[in-house]
């Protein structure tokens, strides 16, 4: 393990600050910094800006230009080896001229692995790697689900009151939290790819599944869990079907008129293998991983969200939590699938947070 210093420490801290400026533009992509650093002196920075477009190494080369020769360049994730949609940055580094490469964590794409650092080091240059690999990975986590286990990372997301609620037996949520929470939720929005609510919400609540109040970074796309097709024509998602991108998971029980109707209005009608007559998770998830979703949020409705955390599929959960209590056996509870049996059996949690948002409270919990 190299003796890191404490200018290694903060230049690899400036390329952390500057890779989460990529953050829902570059997806499917990583988001990737780099600064390259002379003599003390930083020359060059960059950072992954939009998918498809010049990579980290590359922008910070081209700002550091001659001074780029004998510097050292401090980057989040592992230089690419292999050409995609641009070429790759090891080949750039070494046409450079750089002395040294200090890399936070190795590439999860299988077409990199390693073979950037091996290309580099063939080249002469040094390579040091592991400094401040728990925060990368930790920003790379989409990155490398999507990756290693083809699947979109999952983001389970709702609004509660204190006693745990997510709506009264009759079915009434507007509003448990404050609009302050709301602003802050649609932030979550506006940098995933895709927005997954079940039928049921979408009867009881007809919502748009939009950014509104914030400003987006990307168009989630909205798939509605739908087994039975009872997704409403009228519903405010199915008349902005043509405007926005909306997926309806069927199965084959559902009816082929209302299937026709769907998507006559502009939805996406996708039939999915079943299971107990509800869409098969890890069929979607497929489904969704091969159309490059990376990040997925889950709104609800309690079974919809229980059945992803009783399924172990559950990356990440945004808890947003009111003062205020509703009580009541028949109110709706946000996990409301099979649960655990025993407290020890609970899903160890490796990473929490908690902020003020308004009069409410807003966790962050990490699996």
């Amino acid at each position: 393990m190299p003796k890191w210093t404490q200018a290694d420490y903060q230049h690899m801290q400036r390329a952390l600050e500057l890779a989460r400026r990529g953050e829902g533009y570059v997806e499917p992509n990583p988001m990737v910094g780099c600064v390259v650093v002379k003599a003390g002196r930083v020359e060059g920075e960059g950072y992954h800006r939009k998918f498809g477009k010049s990579h980290a190494e590359v922008n910070a080369l081209r700002a550091a230009s001659v001074q780029a020769k004998g510097a050292t360049c401090y980057v989040t994730l592992e230089p690419c080896a292999h050409f995609g949609k641009t070429p790759p940055c090891a080949d750039a580094l070494i046409r450079a001229g750089v002395k040294r490469v200090v890399v936070a964590v190795r590439d999860p794409n299988p077409l990199v692995a390693g073979r950037g650092v091996k290309k580099l080091r063939a080249a002469g240059i040094q390579v040091d790697l592991g400094l401040l690999k728990k925060d990368v990975e930790r920003l790379i986590a989409p990155f490398r689900t999507y990756q290693i286990e083809k699947r979109p990372f999952i983001t389970l997301k709702w609004a509660q009151s204190i006693d745990g609620k997510i709506a009264t037996h009759m079915g009434d949520s507007k509003w448990i939290t404050s609009r302050a929470a709301r602003r802050q939720a649609h932030r979550l929005r506006a940098r995933v790819d895709a927005i997954l609510v079940g039928s049921g919400t979408v009867l009881a609540d007809d919502p748009e599944l939009t950014a509104r109040l914030a400003k987006p970074k990307r168009i989630a796309m909205r798939v509605v869990l739908d087994s039975q097709l009872r997704t409403p024509l009228t519903s405010k998602l199915v008349a902005s079907a043509a405007a926005l991108p909306t997926l309806v998971a069927t199965t084959e029980a559902a009816s082929d008129r209302k299937r026709r109707q769907l998507e006559r209005a502009g939805c996406e009608v996708c039939v999915l293998p079943s299971r107990r007559g509800q869409v098969s998770l890890p069929g979607l998830l497929a489904l969704l991983h091969e159309r490059g979703v990376t990040n997925l949020m889950v709104e609800g409705g309690g079974t919809v969200l229980g059945a992803f955390w009783d399924a172990g599929l559950a990356d990440r959960a945004e808890i947003y939590v009111a003062p205020r209590l509703i009580g009541g056996k028949r109110s709706l509870t946000a996990l409301s699938g099979r649960g655990m049996s025993k407290i020890a059996d609970a899903r160890p949690i490796q990473r929490s947070e908690v902020q003020s948002c308004g009069p409410d409270l807003w966790y962050t919990l990490e699996f």
